[in-house]
């Protein structure tokens, strides 16, 4: 992760302010947004994929009862991919209607979606290195679904590799996992994520 990034519209390299920001200012957002968001088939028919995978996996994992471990974290780790998979992707080339489906919720659950979504980013990133599934997962007895094992309270993690700002970003998903996830069952959090996502994406194609 990096302090500075070019703006996919003009090129110009720039410091950004927030996480997934891709353009320098409002003016070069506004002109790809005339050039590029309102989708092609192509875009879309990525988009549905995407989420018809995502929608499977997490009916599969919501079903799922009786597996043995290595089974039950596969499947979460599938889950957690194929949610911020969707989710990165209707914020990076659906932003405007992104934002239209969180504008519809009160301020209260609009902070309750964004931490969540930031908080399963910190799984991935934490899966993608050096955390296994049973670093922050707890599985209960054999036979109990999949959905009812619980996210664990982690320490916070060694971040000495990562910028400034790198840092800034993670120990924010950090405290959104703590805060959102922690002590909440799997099934609860990915059901919550999936509504959302699946609203926004009903924006974006009533708009396409």
């Amino acid at each position: 992760m990096t302090d500075t990034r070019n703006c996919e519209q003009c090129g110009v390299l720039f410091t950004p302010r927030r996480e997934h920001a891709r353009f320098c200012s409002v003016r070069c957002r506004a002109r790809w947004n005339r050039r590029y968001a309102g989708g092609t088939p192509a875009d879309t028919g990525a988009l549905d994929w995407s989420i018809t995978a995502m929608r499977e996996t997490i009916e599969r994992l919501c079903r799922a009862g009786g597996w043995d471990r290595a089974d039950g974290f596969a499947v979460i780790s599938e889950a957690v991919w194929r949610v911020t998979i969707v989710d990165a992707d209707l914020v990076r080339y659906h932003p405007e209607n992104y934002s239209r489906a969180l504008a519809r919720q009160d301020a209260g659950q609009r902070r309750i979606i964004e931490e969540t979504f930031a908080g399963l980013r910190f799984v991935r990133n934490q899966m993608g290195y050096d955390a296994h599934p049973a670093d922050l997962v707890q599985p209960l007895a054999s036979g109990a679904g999949i959905a009812a094992w619980t996210w664990k309270p982690v320490p916070e993690p060694a971040l000495g590799a990562l910028t400034a700002r790198g840092r800034s970003w993670e120990l924010t998903r950090y405290q959104a996992y703590q805060d959102r996830l922690a002590g909440r069952t799997v099934g609860e959090i990915f059901t919550q994520a999936v509504a959302f996502l699946n609203m926004a994406d009903d924006v974006v194609l009533s708009r396409t």
